[in-house]
């Protein structure tokens, strides 16, 4: 396999690392060889990680441990692989470009770093139980049927909805959905040394377009390349939509391109 198409996959919040089976096929078909890591404490299926809610173990993960777990991974490649995060797994991408782990990056509906936000009330209305404010941070949170329906899957039909719960939903660690207001969180935007795509859905409620859009010009003053394309009618669980394939595909090609040129 070459080396120079090694790409790893970055799961996001709240999914099961099964989310990336199609892309991890697709991807494969092409010539990729496709790393999943799978994040501390969720190992099993999503009955058995549902099961085990609330678990005490998972409420201790914090992004700074997330982002070790993923730098020990990767520092034993021989040549820096490229990296594709959904949601929290598109601001782990952002970290790693800035500590020059990567080759390039691709951050999907990516989770803002530290000092970019936005006033939009789907964001605050999909991510306030998440957050838990009156809660203890130590307790996970489960989404509900009707935050799942809200968060990820507006743009699909129930029955859609429906499945994508019962196979993808687990338990989310509450540091880690607060981590995006600490230090752990924070971006050097003039640091990154290589090429990152940000990609968008205009339906996202969680990650809204515009957010992903003000990300993007932070880093308007870095030396390399950064992209920003948007999809019409893409909710929040992109990688399981009707048009996943179409958006793998531009990633797929934007890789080629800027693969030759870093």
């Amino acid at each position: 396999m070459d080396s120079s198409k090694k790409v790893y996959f970055v799961t996001g919040a709240f999914i099961n690392s099964n989310s990336w089976d199609s892309w991890k096929t697709f991807f494969e078909s092409n010539g990729y060889d496709v790393i999943i890591p799978i994040w501390p404490y969720k190992e099993g299926t999503t009955e058995a990680l549902r099961a085990k809610h609330p678990d005490a173990i998972l409420g201790t993960l914090t992004l700074s441990q997330l982002l070790t777990y993923y730098i020990e991974i990767i520092k034993k490649e021989e040549k820096k692989p490229m990296a594709i995060g959904h949601s929290l797994g598109g601001l782990i991408v952002q970290l790693l470009l800035q500590a020059n782990h990567l080759s390039m990056g691709v951050a999907i509906h990516s989770m803002p770093p530290k000092g970019v936000y936005t006033f939009q009330l789907s964001f605050f209305k999909s991510l306030w139980k998440p957050f838990g404010f009156f809660k203890s941070k130590n307790t996970p949170h489960l989404m509900t049927m009707e935050e799942w329906q809200y968060a990820f899957t507006n743009s699909m039909d129930f029955k859609e909805q429906k499945e994508t719960y019962e196979k993808f939903l687990i338990p989310e660690s509450r540091r880690i959905i607060r981590s995006f207001l600490t230090k752990s969180a924070n971006v050097n935007f003039k640091n990154k040394k290589h090429p990152l795509l940000f990609v968008a859905g205009s339906n996202d409620h969680m990650m809204p377009p515009r957010l992903n859009f003000l990300n993007f010009r932070k880093y308007k003053n870095s030396p390399s390349v950064t992209n920003y394309k948007e999809f019409e009618g893409i909710d929040h669980f992109v990688l399981g939509g009707k048009q996943w394939e179409k958006i793998a595909t531009y990633i797929m090609n934007w890789l080629k391109q800027h693969g030759s040129e870093n």
